[in-house]
C-alpha cells in the first residue's frame, strides 16, 4: 500500500513540474524536477534549463546546469532517452560559446553523438534525439566542410536530412522541429537549402503551439520567415546566429 501511495505521489509531482514547464515557468520546473530526484525529473528539469538558457543565449552557466541535470537523469536511469538529448542538446549549445578547438578538445562531438546514439537506442521514434541527430550532422559538416566531416566522424548533410525526415514523421505537428531544422540549414548555405528552410519555418509558423516554449521557437520561426521573404540576408543572417546561441 506505501508503494503505491508513494508512486501516485511521484506521478502527481511528474504531473504538476511537466505543468510548469508548460506554462513556462522554467526556474520552478527545473527546481521542482529535481527536487523529485528521479530520472524523469532530472530529465524534465534538465530540458526546463534548456528553454530558460535559449532566452538567455548566450549563457554558458544556464548550459552547464542543465547539462549537469541531464547527467543526473542519466545516471538514475540510463535508458531513460530524455536525459541523454537534453545531455547532448547541451553540449552542442555549449561548443558554440566555448569555440570549436575548446570543444574539440574536450571532446564535445563525440560525446554528444554517444549520448544521442543511446537516446535512439533507448527509444528510436524519439523526435528529439532524431531532429538532435540531424542537427548534430549538418553542424559537423558545417564546421569542417563535408570531406572532413565525413572521414572523422561519419556526418554528412544526407544523414542529416534524413534523421530530421524521420523526427518530422515522428512528431509532424511540432513547430520546434521544423524550427531547428530552418536554423540549422540556414546556418548551413541559405542559398543552396533556401526553399526548404522556407518550407520549415511556414510549417512552424502555422502549426497551433501546445506549450510557452513551442510559442517561444514559433515567434522566432515567425521573425526569421519575416526576414527571408523581405530577402533581408543581413537581418536573417543575425537572427540565425542569435537563436543558434553563438556569442
Amino acid at each position: 500500500m506505501k508503494a503505491l501511495v508513494f508512486a501516485a505521489a511521484l506521478l502527481a509531482a511528474e504531473a504538476d513540474t511537466l505543468a510548469l514547464y508548460q506554462a513556462g515557468k522554467y526556474e520552478q520546473a527545473a527546481a521542482a524536477g529535481a527536487k523529485e530526484a528521479t530520472a524523469p525529473g532530472y530529465a524534465l528539469a534538465a530540458r526546463a534549463a534548456l528553454a530558460d538558457a535559449a532566452a538567455k543565449s548566450p549563457c554558458l552557466e544556464c548550459l552547464a546546469r542543465a547539462a549537469g541535470l541531464a547527467r543526473k537523469s542519466i545516471a538514475a536511469d540510463p535508458e531513460l532517452a530524455d536525459g541523454h538529448v537534453y545531455l547532448a542538446v547541451s553540449l552542442g549549445y555549449q561548443a558554440r560559446i566555448i569555440g570549436p578547438v575548446r570543444a574539440k578538445l574536450g571532446a564535445y562531438p563525440e560525446e554528444a553523438k554517444r549520448n544521442l546514439d543511446k537516446a535512439l537506442a533507448a527509444d528510436p521514434k524519439n523526435a528529439w534525439a532524431l531532429a538532435a541527430l540531424g542537427g548534430w550532422n549538418v553542424e559537423i559538416v558545417r564546421g569542417g566542410g563535408a570531406t572532413l566531416a565525413r572521414w572523422l566522424y561519419g556526418a554528412s548533410i544526407e544523414t542529416g536530412l534524413e534523421h530530421f525526415a524521420a523526427a518530422f514523421k515522428a512528431a509532424p505537428d511540432n513547430p520546434v522541429l521544423r524550427y531547428q531544422f530552418a536554423l540549422s540549414l540556414g546556418g548551413l548555405d541559405l542559398d543552396r537549402y533556401r526553399g526548404k528552410v522556407a518550407d520549415a519555418l511556414t510549417r512552424a509558423a502555422g502549426i497551433e503551439p501546445q506549450t510557452a516554449y513551442e510559442k517561444f521557437a514559433q515567434a522566432r520561426a515567425r521573425a526569421l520567415l519575416a526576414a527571408l521573404k523581405k530577402n533581408d540576408r543581413e537581418g536573417f543572417d543575425r537572427l540565425v546566429r542569435r537563436d543558434q546561441g553563438y556569442p
